[in-house]
């Protein structure tokens, strides 16, 4: 491991956060000629996220592939996503087309897998110098820009200068409040709990969601025969909930429609959760800064899409940045470029995740389904088409606008009009 040096440009990008996005992140750019140090505030190498859905959505497939990951994934005994929705018209149940390809997946796989797995990719990575017990304390300025960081080691206070500052530390990002960069927040009008069981069949082996209108739940199967189990109830059940948390969690688990045998199965966690998870965004472009993963972008845990953009995040900055990044010097120049190229990627990760975050923040109300929502969801479970058209939603391979596009409301209007028809010829 190459010591930092604490004058000049030791290097290209310093990336605070070793966790999904910045590990990612440093493989990427390393990969492109990137010179690469990699903070990390924890000492522990196998640390990781607990609070977390422990799924990577199917956009995120092309990035694992990329860094390699897929074969180790596959080993570990990650699961494939596929899942069925709950609504209060039957199940929503995307299956491939009769002889069309399988429907795209990642993977739902613990953190306590991942998070040390994408890291020791990193470590691996000529290029990269991962520092562990290094947390950022400051930002070096240098010409009205960024040039660097402070952090505090376990040797001392220590500067590593570079081109950019890359947080990659989470939705409270101390790069982020250094930068004076700030978050929009969006109030989440849901609470959540979740719990690990060992032995918890699932229908199909696959997930489930329940839609409630306005409670939610979801279990998600993943690797070492490990159910990940939440509960995201309205906030206005906090207090009666909180009074008993265990019974609570178990009493509306076993309320939901066709529940889990969760009696018969062994809890292997704690019940943990939190009571306030609001949404936020950031513009993710500085001088000398991006941001990237939850730094950026912190949605609805009740959506799962966190960890899947947390990847995509890292390489939409890698691909915008590596030409102008690793293609000059300290000239002002060669900094007009980068910083034009970061300002690129903020574009790019805003107009890729508005629309996204849009609905998120309006469902995050704790509302029932509106008007359009009722007639697509209500279509989805009545008819294959429309219930694959919602997994590559669900997936976020198609983005909002298409997913509510003209058609596919008029197709959903149509499809509700014949079972109509069709429960009016059998009850008449």
């Amino acid at each position: 491991m190459t010591s930092p040096e604490s004058t000049g440009p030791a290097y290209d990008v310093v990336i605070s956060g070793a966790s999904l996005a910045g590990s990612a992140a440093a493989v990427l750019l390393a990969r492109r000629g990137a010179r690469v140090a990699l903070l990390e505030r924890r000492s522990d190498p196998a640390a990781y996220k607990v609070l977390c859905t422990h799924s990577i959505t199917a956009n995120a497939f092309p990035v694992l592939d990329e860094l390699g990951l897929v074969p180790a994934l596959e080993k570990a005994g990650a699961v494939r996503n596929e899942a069925r929705w709950y609504t209060r018209w039957g199940w929503i149940e995307p299956r491939a087309a009769p002889g069309g390809p399988e429907l795209p997946y990642a993977y739902n796989v613990r953190r306590s897998v991942l998070d040390p797995m994408i890291r020791a990719r990193a470590a691996e990575t000529p290029g990269v110098d991962l520092l562990l017990g290094y947390q950022v304390t400051g930002l070096l300025r240098e010409d009205g820009r960024t040039a660097g960081v402070r952090a505090s080691t376990p040797d001392g206070e220590r500067e590593l200068r570079a081109r950019l500052v890359i947080g990659a530390d989470g939705k409270d990002s101390a790069v982020a409040k250094f930068a004076g960069m700030p978050a929009r927040q969006h109030e989440n009008g849901r609470f959540g709990y979740l719990a690990h069981f060992r032995n918890l069949p699932l229908e199909g082996g696959i997930g489930q969601t329940w839609f409630l209108e306005p409670d939610m739940a979801y279990a998600f199967p993943n690797d070492d025969g490990v159910t990940v189990l939440a509960v995201l109830p309205d906030k206005k059940r906090l207090s009666a909930f909180r009074e008993d948390l265990e019974g609570s969690f178990l009493s509306f688990v076993r309320a939901l429609p066709e529940a889990p045998p969760i009696d018969s199965a062994e809890r292997v966690s704690k019940i943990i959760g939190t009571v306030n998870y609001p949404l936020h965004s950031r513009r993710p472009a500085a001088p000398g800064v991006a941001l990237i993963g939850d730094a950026a972008l912190t949605g609805d845990p009740l959506w799962g899409v966190g960890c899947g953009w947390a990847l995509q995040s890292a390489r939409w900055l890698t691909d915008a940045i590596a030409p102008a990044l690793t293609g000059g010097g300290r000239a002002g120049g060669a900094f007009d470029a980068l910083d034009k190229a970061v300002e690129s990627y903020a574009r790019g990760h805003q107009r890729r995740l508005r629309g996204h975050q849009q609905l998120a923040v309006d469902f995050a109300s704790s509302r029932p389904f509106n008007p359009v929502e009722r007639l697509v969801f209500s279509a989805a479970a009545r008819d294959e088409a429309m219930a694959r058209h919602m997994y590559l939603f669900a997936s976020r391979l198609i983005g909002p606008l298409r997913f509510l596009n003209p058609a596919i409301v008029a197709k959903a209007a149509a499809i509700n009009l014949r079972h109509r028809r069709a429960v009016a010829r059998t009850t008449g």
